[in-house]
């Protein structure tokens, strides 16, 4: 029988590493299922439901932050301008993520949404060659290629750009990159309040604006208000799993379990929703499945592995 200073190994993976990947998972399993909520939220325009998503994100980062006792982080952060105001740019980049997706999904778009989550790490790896001045391999070009092709197939089909798909695919992918420049040092929570709070004078604004015209449609002490309040913590929670699930286990482990997301939106779109899926859209996906299927393969065939050595706890 092992002991308990007995090295890991790859059929034994550490606690540490096997917490992190049931993290991962029920992170992106939250996300999956993120349709089948807005969809109780139809009611609600886009813009108003994701000003209140805004707001009481703040609202949950806040309690979390005095729970935590972790104000001084916040404050450590904010002091940074270079980070804080690129973490505000991050902010409307989610703002913007998040109305085309709750959009999507209202309007019989879902399927469009989950097929932008499955480009989302193609556009992020050719931003990495734009901006950061990083290099592809072979694998790696074609299987943006077969990605270009899937969005090809898809405007020749339906003789229009599927805006849903590619409008979340772009702004998560620049809002990656920019928590990648400047979330680095910045924890999760900090992060995610600082972010809000860069877009909650706007989403205040708008509030205020739509309750003027009496075109407001949330009353917050009616059971569809708490409904609706309810969306700072369905938003901060996978966050966090996420982030701490990110610490736990290696990036291209991260990479693989990401294809959940878009997986559990297609299966709900296709089969909950009952949205068309006709010849040229299963064209466009299989040609999607087909290029994220090289791109994770090829992310695990070269990712540095550590040795058992690595793996085993110190004596």
């Amino acid at each position: 029988m092992p002991g308990r200073n007995a090295p890991a190994t790859w059929n034994n993976p550490p606690v540490r590493e096997r917490s992190g990947v049931a993290l991962g998972l029920a992170a992106y399993l939250l996300w999956g299922l993120f349709p089948l909520y807005f969809r109780l939220l139809q009611s609600s325009g886009p813009f108003e439901i994701v000003a209140h998503r805004a707001l009481w994100s703040l609202a949950f980062c806040s309690v979390g932050l005095t729970v935590l006792g972790r104000w001084d982080q916040f404050r450590t952060a904010a002091r940074d301008r270079r980070g804080t105001a690129l973490l505000a740019a991050g902010g409307l980049l989610v703002a913007v993520n998040w109305t085309l997706y709750v959009w999507g999904v209202n309007t019989d778009r879902t399927l469009d949404a989950a097929l932008g989550y499955y480009i989302n790490p193609l556009l992020t790896a050719l931003l990495g060659v734009l901006i950061l001045g990083e290099r592809l391999r072979t694998a790696q070009w074609v299987a943006f290629a077969l990605g270009g092709a899937a969005v090809a197939v898809l405007v020749v089909a339906y003789g229009e750009v599927p805006v849903v798909a590619l409008g979340v695919a772009t702004s998560f992918a620049l809002y990656g990159l920019i928590k990648n420049r400047a979330g680095r040092s910045v924890p999760a929570l900090p992060g995610l309040a600082l972010e809000t709070a860069a877009i909650a004078p706007l989403a205040l604004a708008f509030l205020a604006w739509l309750e003027w015209r009496g075109a407001d449609t949330v009353e917050l002490l009616s059971p569809y208000g708490l409904l609706v309040a309810a969306s700072g913590v369905i938003t901060a929670v996978p966050l966090l799993l996420f982030a701490t699930a990110a610490a736990r286990i290696p990036l291209v482990m991260i990479g693989m379990i990401q294809y959940l997301t878009p997986t559990l939106q297609f299966l709900v779109g296709w089969l909950l929703f009952h949205e068309p899926m006709p010849p040229e859209r299963w064209a466009g996906f299989l040609l999607v499945w087909l290029a994220v299927t090289v791109f994770a393969v090829d992310g695990a065939r070269h990712h540095r592995w550590p040795r058992l050595a690595d793996r085993a706890p110190a004596r």
